[in-house]
C-alpha cells in the first residue's frame, strides 16, 4: 500500500533532481559486460566540450532516451555510451580567446604549455553540456563515459592511424583544401558554413598574343587573376575554336598563358570563356590536372599576397582586389562588373571567409573503404530510417573524394609520424620512436599536425568499448543497435564510422540509423542567433518541466519533417502532466486503505466499462510497442496521449464513479483493482516519455513493487486475456449515445449543472439489452433526469435527434430552454449579420472596389458574404426551433 500522498500540484524540479540523483547512485543505467538479457546498444554522438545543449541536442538526446528507457524495461540489457569530443579548432579557439585576453597568443607561451593550458579548461569548464544531458533525464551509462582524447581513445587513434598507413590507405599530397586564414588551417567541407551574399562578377578582357583580339573572361575573385594559368573554352565552341593552342597575355603581370579547350566549360554562361587557376578553385584545380597546369599559390598562410603577386606583395586579400580592379580598369581591361548573388564559405568558428589553398596534407584514400560502406546498406545491413536518406547515402558515398585528415593546430591528436632530417623518410608508428626506422639516424622529429576531430569520433562505436584489445563489451554491445542523429552529419560522421568499423571490426558499427529532422522555429524557419529566435532548451525546461518538453518533441518528431516548435506547445503538454498528477491523485483518493495484491483477480466480475478499459490498454500498449520498433515517435506519443486523456481520465474515471461510490462492496473492490491496474500500466507505458513525473507517481501508488525503480520494471505488452474486442465494441455504442446528448446539450446551451431527459429508440433488441445494462452510465454521465428506453417509443413533436449506431437518441426540447432568452439573444445575433451582409453588399456592388481592389481581396470578401448568409440561415432555423417551444 502507499505510504504517502501525491502533493496538490506538480513541481517538476524537486521531483527531478530528487529522481535523477537516485537512479545515477543507484546505478540503474549501468549495462553489464556480460549478461543473460539480450543487448541493445546505443553510442551517443558526443557533442563538443565547448558546447552547451540546444535544440537540436536536446531532440536527439530524448529520442535515444526514449529508445534506452523502453529497451530497458523490455528486457534488455542496455548501454548507452556518452562522452564528449575534444573538438578541435573550437576549443583552440576558446582557449585561444583567453590568452588574447591577456595580451598573448599560442606560439608565446609554446605548444606544451598551450596544450596543458587546454587540459586545465577542459577540466574547469568542458564539459558543461553533460550536466544539461542529466537535466534532460538521459539514462547514459555515465560510469563508462569517455571522451575523445583520453588515454583509450587516443591509442585507439593511433593504432587505426599505424594500420591505414601501412596499408597504403593514408598518404601525403599537395592539393587544394578548404583553409581559414585566421585559425591558419584546413578544414573539412562540414567546417565551411556557406551564406547567400550579394557581391560582383567582373568581366575581365585578356589580350590574345599576335591580335588585337581580347578574350573576356567573369570572375567572382579577380584578384585570383595573379595566379591565372591558363584560359579554357569548350572545344566545340565555334567563336573560339581557331584561338585554341594559342596565347592570351595575363594583364597586370604581362606573362603569357596558353587558350585551352576543355568540355567542361559551359558555352551558355558568360561569354563562354573561364579563367583557370589551379591554386586558388577546385574544379579549376581538377582541370589543371588534366592539361598538366602549372598551380601558382599567389597567396599565404594568412590570406595574404605572396611574391608570386608581384606588385600586389603584401596586399590582403580583399586590399588586392580592389587595387587589382582599379588597375584593370586604368588599362582599358575591366569591361564591365555586373551584380552577382554567390554563395561564400565562412570558416564555422570564426567566420573568416575560407580560401580554396593549396598546401602539403595528409589523406586518407577512401575509395576501397566507401565501396564497403556502400554494400552494407545495399545489403540491408545497416538501415538506413526513414528510408529517403539511403539514396542521399548512397550518392554521396558513390562520388566521394579522398579524405583531408591533417589540421594546423596543437590541440588533438597530433599525427605519429616523424620526419628524418638526414634521409628525408617518414617513420610511422605505434609508439613514439626514438630513431629514424629507415637509416637509425636519430635526428628525427614529430609532424606538428593533428587529426581532423573527425577522424577520431569516425572510431567512436568501437574505440569507446576499449579496442583494439577485444574487450567483453565489444563481444556484447558491438554492432550497436540503432545511432540516433541529424542528417547534417550523414555523410562527414554517419559515412566515416560506417567505413572505420566494417575495415577494422568487420562488421558494421550499428543495425539502424534513425536520422531526425530539423527543430525549427513556429514560423518553420531554422534557428539562429542572428534572427533572435532561438529557443534555450533549459529555459523551456524551467518554465514547464522536463517530462511535458521531452514529450513535445517526441509529439512533433515525425519521419522526415522538421518540428516547428513554440514554447506554447510546450505549455500545452504541461496540462497534459498535470492531468495525469490529478488523475492520479483521485485514483489514490480512491484507493486510500487498498492493498491489490490481497485481492484475486481472477475471480472478479469485470464490467463493461473494465472490459473496454483494459481493451483499449491492452490495445495503446500494441501501439505503443509497433510505433517505438518503427522510429514513429510521434504515433507512439500520439496514442498514449489519446489513451491518457480521452480514453482514461475523460470516460473510464467518470464511468467508474458510480462504481466506486454506490457500488456494493464487490463491485468496489473491483472497480479499485481495476482502476489502479489501469494506472499502474499505464504509468510504465508512459515512462520512457515522462521519467519523472511517472516514477514520482508509481513509487506512490499502492501495491507491491516488482522492481524498485519503474525503470527496471516491465514494459506492458499486449496480453491475449484483455483482448475484450466484444466488450469493448458494446461500451463504444454507450460512449457514443452519451457524447450524442452531450453534443445536444451544446447545441440548445443547456448547461453542464441542469439534469435533461432522453428517449432511447433502438432499432434491435440486441441494443435495447446492451443499453438497459448500461443505462447507469448514460444516466450518469449524460446528466439526465429521465432516460426511456425502448422500441418504437414514442416522441415529443419538439425535440433534439441524433443516431448512435442503430439507436436513435430522442431529447425533449420543451422547458429545456428559457424561451424568450433565447428568443432575444438569437434576435440580436441576426441583427448583428444583417448589418454585416448590408455593409458588404454594398462594397460588392460598388464598381471602383471591383475592377480597381486585386482579385484574390474581392474574392475574399465574396466568400465573407457567403459565409455570413450561412450563419443566418442556421440562426434562423435555430429561432423558428425555439419559437415552436412556447
Amino acid at each position: 500500500m502507499a505510504d504517502k500522498e501525491l502533493t496538490k500540484v506538480y513541481e517538476p524540479k524537486s521531483v527531478e533532481e530528487k529522481w535523477y540523483k537516485e537512479w545515477e547512485s543507484n546505478g540503474y543505467f549501468h549495462g553489464e559486460a556480460v549478461s543473460a538479457k539480450p543487448s541493445y546498444s546505443i553510442v551517443i554522438p558526443p557533442p563538443n566540450i565547448t558546447g552547451v545543449l540546444h535544440m537540436g541536442h536536446a531532440l536527439n538526446n530524448t529520442l535515444q532516451d526514449i529508445l534506452c528507457r523502453w529497451k530497458r524495461m523490455s528486457g534488455f540489457n542496455v548501454l548507452w555510451m556518452p562522452g564528449t569530443d575534444h573538438a578541435g579548432i573550437a576549443t583552440q579557439n576558446v582557449v585561444e580567446r583567453q590568452l588574447s585576453a591577456e595580451g598573448k597568443d599560442r606560439h608565446d607561451v609554446g605548444r606544451e604549455a598551450f596544450i596543458e593550458r587546454v587540459w586545465q579548461w577542459k577540466a574547469e569548464s568542458g564539459g558543461q553540456i553533460i550536466g544539461q544531458l542529466k537535466r534532460l533525464g538521459a539514462s547514459c551509462d555515465w560510469e563508462r563515459e569517455r571522451f575523445t582524447m583520453d588515454e583509450g581513445l587516443s591509442r585507439a587513434v593511433r593504432e587505426v592511424f599505424v594500420r591505414l598507413y601501412d596499408e597504403g590507405l593514408i598518404y601525403r599530397d599537395n592539393r587544394l583544401i578548404n583553409w581559414c586564414p585566421r585559425c591558419h588551417t584546413a578544414l573539412s567541407d562540414i567546417e565551411v558554413e556557406h551564406e547567400e551574399k550579394a557581391g560582383h562578377l567582373w568581366h575581365l578582357r585578356y589580350p590574345v598574343v599576335g591580335s588585337d583580339r581580347y578574350l573576356v573572361v567573369a570572375t567572382t575573385r579577380p584578384e585570383t587573376m595573379l595566379g591565372d594559368t591558363a584560359v579554357a573554352v569548350n572545344p566545340n565552341d565555334d567563336r573560339y575554336k581557331d584561338l585554341i593552342g594559342g596565347m592570351v597575355t595575363l594583364p597586370l603581370v604581362n606573362r603569357q598563358i596558353p587558350i585551352i579547350a576543355d568540355e567542361y566549360v559551359d558555352m551558355e554562361f558568360g561569354t563562354g570563356v573561364v579563367k583557370i587557376t589551379p591554386a586558388h578553385d577546385f574544379n579549376d584545380f581538377e582541370m589543371g590536372k588534366r592539361h598538366n597546369l602549372d598551380r601558382i599559390n599567389i597567396f599565404d598562410e594568412s590570406g595574404v599576397i605572396n611574391a608570386a603577386g608581384h606588385q600586389y606583395e603584401g596586399l590582403d586579400r580583399f586590399a588586392a582586389r580592389k587595387r587589382v580592379v582599379a588597375d584593370l580598369e586604368e588599362q582599358g581591361l575591366l569591361e564591365k562588373i555586373q551584380d552577382h548573388t554567390l554563395a561564400v564559405g565562412g570558416c564555422y568558428r570564426c567566420k573568416t571567409v575560407v580560401e580554396p589553398y593549396m598546401s602539403l596534407q595528409w589523406y586518407v584514400k577512401v575509395g576501397p573503404l566507401a565501396e564497403e560502406a556502400l554494400a552494407a546498406v545495399r545489403d540491408g545491413k545497416t538501415r538506413i530510417v526513414p528510408q529517403q536518406w539511403e539514396n542521399t547515402y548512397y550518392e554521396w558515398m558513390e562520388n566521394i573524394r579522398d579524405w583531408c585528415i591533417s589540421r594546423q593546430i596543437w590541440w588533438g591528436h597530433r599525427i605519429p609520424a616523424w620526419y628524418c632530417d638526414h634521409c628525408g623518410e617518414i617513420t610511422v608508428a605505434k609508439v613514439d620512436p626514438t630513431a629514424c626506422a629507415k637509416c637509425g639516424s636519430e635526428e628525427i622529429r614529430q609532424e606538428t599536425d593533428v587529426l581532423d576531430t573527425w577522424f577520431s569520433s569516425a572510431l567512436w562505436p568501437f574505440s569507446t568499448m576499449g579496442w583494439p584489445d577485444k574487450t567483453q563489451e565489444l563481444a556484447s554491445f558491438y554492432p550497436t543497435s540503432c545511432l540516433v542523429t541529424g542528417f547534417d552529419i550523414l555523410f562527414f560522421w554517419v559515412a566515416r564510422m560506417m567505413m572505420m568499423g566494417l575495415h577494422f571490426m568487420e562488421e558494421v558499427p550499428f543495425r539502424d540509423v534513425y536520422i531526425h529532422a530539423l527543430v525549427r522555429d513556429a514560423q518553420g524557419q531554422k534557428m539562429s542567433k542572428s534572427k533572435g529566435n532561438v529557443i534555450d532548451p533549459l529555459t523551456v525546461i524551467e518554465a514547464y518541466g522536463t517530462d511535458a518538453f521531452r514529450f513535445t518533441l517526441a509529439a512533433f518528431a515525425a519521419q522526415g519533417r522538421d518540428i516547428k516548435l513554440a514554447e506554447e506547445r510546450t505549455a500545452g503538454y504541461r496540462n497534459f502532466a498535470n492531468k495525469i498528477w490529478n488523475a492520479s491523485r483521485f485514483a489514490m483518493m480512491n484507493l486510500e486503505g487498498f492493498d491489490p495484491d490481497v485481492v484475486d483477480a481472477d475471480s472478479l466480475e469485470l464490467s463493461n466499462a473494465d472490459r473496454w478499459i483494459l481493451f483499449r490498454l491492452n490495445e495503446t500498449a500494441g501501439e505503443v510497442d509497433e510505433a517505438l520498433t518503427a522510429y514513429r515517435f510521434n504515433d507512439a506519443a500520439a496514442a498514449l496521449y489519446r489513451f491518457t486523456w480521452s480514453e482514461f481520465c475523460d470516460w473510464y474515471i467518470e464511468l467508474v464513479k458510480d462504481d466506486l461510490y454506490k457500488g456494493d462492496s464487490r463491485r468496489q473492490v473491483t472497480a479499485r483493482y481495476v482502476l489502479w491496474l489501469v494506472l499502474e500500466h499505464l504509468l510504465r507505458l508512459l515512462h520512457p516519455f515522462m521519467p519523472f513525473i511517472t516514477e514520482e507517481i508509481w513509487q506512490t501508488l499502492a501495491g507491491k513493487k516488482s522492481a524498485p525503480s519503474i525503470m527496471l520494471a516491465d514494459y506492458p505488452q499486449r496480453k491475449q486475456e484483455w483482448d475484450f474486442r466484444e466488450g469493448a465494441a458494446e461500451m463504444a455504442l454507450v460512449m457514443e449515445v452519451i457524447s450524442a446528448i452531450r453534443n445536444i446539450r451544446g447545441e440548445m446551451e443547456v448547461p453542464p449543472s441542469k439534469n435533461i431527459a432522453a428517449i432511447l429508440d433502438c432499432k434491435s433488441a440486441d441494443s435495447l439489452k446492451l443499453l438497459k445494462k448500461n443505462e447507469v452510465y448514460i444516466l450518469s454521465l449524460a446528466r439526465l433526469s429521465d432516460l426511456a428506453i425502448g422500441q418504437g417509443v414514442d416522441r415529443p413533436a419538439d425535440a433534439a435527434l441524433q443516431v448512435a449506431g442503430d439507436v436513435e437518441i430522442v431529447v425533449p426540447l420543451k422547458g429545456l430552454v428559457n424561451v424568450e432568452e433565447e428568443e432575444k439573444r438569437l434576435l440580436k445575433e441576426i441583427g448583428k449579420i444583417d448589418k454585416d451582409i448590408e455593409f458588404l453588399g454594398k462594397k460588392l456592388e460598388n464598381p471602383s472596389f471591383v475592377e480597381r481592389a486585386p482579385a484574390d481581396v474581392v474574392e475574399k470578401e465574396r466568400e465573407k458574404l457567403a459565409e455570413f448568409a450561412n450563419k443566418k440561415q442556421v440562426l434562423e432555423e435555430s429561432l423558428e426551433k425555439i419559437r415552436r417551444l412556447r
